[in-house]
C-alpha cells in the first residue's frame, strides 16, 4: 500500500526541511520577475514557460540518469505516479495558470492557485483521516488573509468565470505537486522525480504550443531589468536553472522531510519571494498593505506548524527508502 510521507516528521529533519523548503520557495519565487522581463521584451507567457521547463529538464537530465542507475524497475513500478506528476504537477499547473491570466487579473488568478494548501489539508483529511487541528485552520485563515493583502486584489478587479475555472485547475495541479512530492516510499530520489517530471512537463507544454492551445512567440532581443540590459538567454537560463531545476529538487526534498501539509504552507513564502525579486529586478516596491500581508503569511505558517499533531513517541526506523530519497 502506498503512503504519503508522514505529516508528523521526525524532529531532527524539521529544521533542515524548513531551510530547504524556504530555499525552494525563493527559487520558485524569482521566476515571475525574470519572466516579466522576457514578456515585456516580446515573449508570450507560453514561450517563457516552455523555455523554462525545457532548460530545467535538460539541466537535470544527466543527474537524473545517474541517480536512476540500477533503479529502472523503480521507475516502472512508479510509472503512473511519475506521469501524474509530469502532467498535473508541472504541465497542468503552468498551462492552466497562464490560461487564467490571459482573461483575468494576475492577482486573482495567483490567489486562487495559492489556495492549494487548503486543498492539501482537505485531501489528507478525506483520504487519510488526518483531521486538521483548530490551530492549523486558524493559521490557514491568517495566511489566506495575508495573501489577499499581498496580491492587492481589494481594489475591485474584474473576475472572469472561465479564468476562475482555469485558476482552479492550476490550484489542483499545485496541490498534486505537494501530495506527490511528499511520497517517501517510492524509492525515487528527489532529483530523479524532478527530472522525469520536468521532461514529461516539457513535452506536454510543447504539445500544447504546437496545437495552438498555448500561444508561443519569442524574440532574441536584449531584455531590460532594473540593474541593466542583458541578452535574452540570461533570464532564460536563470528561470530554467534556478527557478525550475533547483526549485523542483529542493521542493520535493523538503516536502519529504516536512510532510505535504506543512510544506504546502511554507511554500506560501514564494509570494514573499516574488515581491522581493520584483523589487530587485524590476523596481516594483510593495505598498504598506502588501508588507503587512507578507507578515501575515509568515505568521500563518508559524501557526499552522504549532497546530501540527504531536509526533508519536515511537518514531519509524530509517529505511532504505529514506536513504534512497
Amino acid at each position: 500500500m502506498s503512503m504519503v510521507a508522514s505529516d508528523t516528521p521526525r524532529r531532527s529533519r524539521v529544521g533542515v526541511g524548513l531551510v530547504v523548503a524556504i530555499g525552494a520557495a525563493f527559487s520558485f519565487g524569482m521566476s515571475g520577475a525574470w519572466a516579466r522581463g522576457l514578456i515585456d521584451a516580446g515573449w508570450t507567457p507560453g514561450a517563457a514557460v516552455i523555455a523554462r521547463v525545457w532548460v530545467g529538464a535538460l539541466v537535470l537530465l544527466v543527474p537524473t540518469l545517474l541517480a536512476l542507475r540500477g533503479r529502472w524497475r523503480t521507475v516502472r513500478r512508479n510509472a503512473g505516479m511519475i506521469v501524474a506528476y509530469g502532467l498535473l504537477a508541472v504541465t497542468a499547473t503552468q498551462l492552466f495558470y497562464f490560461q487564467a491570466v490571459a482573461v483575468m487579473d494576475v492577482g486573482i488568478a495567483l490567489l486562487i492557485e495559492y489556495t492549494a494548501p487548503v486543498a492539501v489539508v482537505l485531501w489528507l483529511w478525506v483520504r487519510r483521516g488526518e483531521k486538521p487541528t483548530r490551530r492549523s485552520l486558524v493559521g490557514a485563515v491568517i495566511a489566506f488573509a495575508g495573501l489577499v493583502l499581498m496580491l492587492d486584489i481589494l481594489t475591485g478587479a474584474k473576475v472572469d468565470l472561465g479564468g476562475v475555472l482555469w485558476a482552479l485547475g492550476a490550484m489542483v495541479g499545485a496541490a498534486t505537486y505537494f501530495v506527490l512530492s511528499g511520497r517517501g516510499d517510492t524509492g525515487l530520489p528527489p532529483i530523479a522525480l524532478a527530472g522525469l517530471g520536468l521532461i514529461l512537463g516539457a513535452v506536454g507544454l510543447t504539445a500544447a504550443g504546437a496545437v495552438g492551445v498555448l500561444p508561443v512567440r519569442w524574440t532574441t532581443g536584449d531584455v531590460a531589468y532594473r540593474f541593466g540590459t542583458v541578452p535574452w538567454f540570461v533570464p532564460v537560463l536563470a528561470i530554467g536553472i534556478l527557478a525550475t531545476a533547483l526549485a523542483y529538487v529542493l521542493g520535493i526534498a523538503s516536502t519529504r522531510m516536512l510532510g505535504s501539509r506543512f510544506a504546502s504552507f511554507v511554500a506560501l513564502a514564494e509570494v514573499v519571494a516574488a515581491l522581493l525579486f520584483g523589487w530587485l529586478l524590476l523596481g516594483q516596491l510593495p505598498d504598506l498593505l502588501q508588507a503587512i500581508g507578507g507578515l501575515l503569511v509568515l505568521a500563518g505558517v508559524v501557526v499552522v506548524k504549532l497546530g501540527e499533531p504531536a509526533a508519536p513517541a515511537l518514531v519509524e526506523p530509517v529505511t532504505e527508502h529514506d536513504l534512497a530519497a
